[in-house]
């Protein structure tokens, strides 16, 4: 499903205009980037939880060369899914 298939199945399932549904998902989407960006946890109960962690610096290797290098510390979004989104999914 991407962005516009998302539109129009909330604006189907809550009976709204797909530009009402647009603003909203974009606002919720809005949301959820700030929130994540000050490093606040996003908790969606029964969905799941987005949060951000701090990767620490380590080193690798260039699969080309096989040359040892060094990859810097970075932030990255986790999520955790709830218990109902995944009883949902493994239901099929």
């Amino acid at each position: 499903m991407n962005k516009s298939e998302l539109i129009d199945r909330i604006a189907l399932d809550a009976d709204i205009p797909k530009t009402v549904a647009t603003k909203a998902l974009d606002a919720m989407l809005n949301g959820v980037s700030d929130a994540l960006s000050k490093g606040e946890p996003v908790v969606l109960i029964g969905f799941g939880n987005f949060g951000v962690k701090e990767r620490a610096a380590r080193k690798g290797r260039n699969p080309k060369t096989g040359e040892v290098i060094e990859i810097k510390a970075a932030k990255t979004i986790n999520f955790k899914v709830g218990k109902s989104l995944k009883d949902k999914v493994q239901k099929g």
